[in-house]
């Protein structure tokens, strides 16, 4: 996913920034400045270059079958078994993967498995805690999609179970193994902004275009009691099967779904982990969901700066989005260009430099995976951050549904009551 150096015409003052982000110039350059870092592991164990990983899948919605058609992409790997407790889904995955796969309703027999090696979670959230503890206590790497959590409790206790097994697991924020955001935190590091005071976030969609559900749903070929899981006792309705982002027993609405994303990316380039106070509005004008369909939420920050988000469902222009605003110069970054612009400059709604991103960052990132699980090294999204990305999501969503401005305290990891 090469950044295209042409696109670098107005100034220079980032021409070696560019050519920085490959690996090996990483490597050379200190990794701990993009997220890398390595674990205590010596050489004697890092495993060959060459030695093929064997996958599998647990949860096979959408975006695991698309993790798995990028994952096929990519050499060194086998997909040999995949777990789903809705047989559609199963089947599906199984053309994916392919002849030979092994299928499996409960994730635990995968587990058990000796053939697999490492495996792919993306089930609803409300699972992730669960599913992920068991596969490294099993011995398994871990590839699982953000947000790992489905509470701030679950979280912590998520990072000292990894952290304590060795085990290599990298969560699904992207934008960590994506280079023009990479780029992006080269140039916060170079200090070209100047001292930040404002972040600004977004994120719109449409789902109110699209109210029908995709494809059939057949109750009888759903283990809704697997399901469900840790979650109450309840009916799994079509809605609840295919929106459960949107209700609260298995997902967190657009703040833990959209906003851990682009929080996950602020809190990297700022070098802050956790904000300070969270307030966070909003109501439900045009959906059936539980969640908000419409929300701000917003962050304050040590380092002296405040993230604004919002958001709707109802509307998907200019799609989503971060802003960087400093007294020197502006980052405005999304999934498709960065683009800097300079308080200096005699035209200031023309950027200085502008990269755009000629890839999807998720194949990049799950072969930062392959090639942590192959080193042992630490991936760029690796389990602390992930918690931490997440817990400012779920500050948002408390302070929403208890209608007060949330205070966290870091030293005792706890909010202020």
């Amino acid at each position: 996913m090469p950044c295209r150096r042409n696109a670098l015409t107005r100034r220079t003052f980032l021409k070696d920034s560019v050519g920085r982000v490959g690996t090996a110039a990483v490597v050379g350059q200190g990794l701990a400045s993009v997220g890398f870092s390595t674990t205590a592991l010596s050489v004697a164990r890092i495993q060959g270059a060459n030695d093929r990983i064997r996958l599998g899948a647990i949860g096979t919605g959408g975006r695991t079958r698309e993790l798995m058609r990028q994952l096929a992409k990519l050499p060194g790997n086998n997909q040999v078994a995949v777990c789903d407790v809705y047989e559609p889904r199963l089947l599906q995955a199984a053309e994916v993967a392919g002849p030979g796969v092994k299928q499996y309703k409960d994730y635990r027999a995968l587990l058990d498995s000796k053939e697999v090696d490492a495996v792919v979670i993306g089930s609803p959230d409300h699972w992730h805690k669960q599913m992920t503890i068991d596969a490294v206590r099993a011995g398994k790497d871990v590839y699982v999609e953000k947000p790992i959590s489905h509470s701030i409790e679950e979280g912590a206790e998520m990072v000292r179970a990894v952290e304590s097994s060795k085990r290599v697991v990298q969560t699904g924020t992207q934008q960590r193994t994506w280079k023009h955001f990479i780029t992006g935190k080269q140039v916060v590091d170079e200090g070209k902004l100047g001292q930040i005071t404002l972040v600004r976030a977004y994120w719109y969609q449409n789902y109110a275009a699209r109210q029908m559900l995709p494809g059939d749903f057949s109750p009888n070929k759903l283990d809704a009691r697997a399901w469900l899981g840790p979650a109450r006792e309840q009916v799994v309705t079509p809605e609840k099967y295919h929106r459960w982002r949107w209700y609260w027993d298995f997902g967190g609405g657009a703040l833990t779904d959209l906003m851990t994303h682009w929080i996950d990316v602020v809190q990297w380039y700022m070098g802050t982990p956790f904000p300070k106070t969270a307030v966070a509005h909003g109501n439900l004008y045009a959906m059936r969901w539980e969640c908000p369909d419409t929300i701000t939420c917003y962050l304050e920050y040590p380092k002296n700066y405040s993230v604004v988000y919002d958001g709707t469902m109802t509307s998907k222009i200019d799609d989503g989005g971060i802003e960087f605003r400093g007294t020197r110069g502006t980052i405005k970054i999304n999934r498709s260009r960065l683009a800097f612009y300079s308080e200096d400059s005699k035209n200031p709604v023309e950027p200085e430099i502008e990269i755009r991103s000629e890839e999807d960052g998720t194949i990049a990132h799950l072969r930062n995976f392959l090639d942590c699980v192959r080193s042992r090294q630490t991936p760029t999204a690796n389990i602390r951050v992930a918690h931490e990305a997440a817990r400012a999501s779920h500050l948002g969503n408390i302070s929403l549904r208890e209608q007060r401005r949330v205070r966290w305290n870091a030293e005792a990891e706890r909010i202020e009551s």
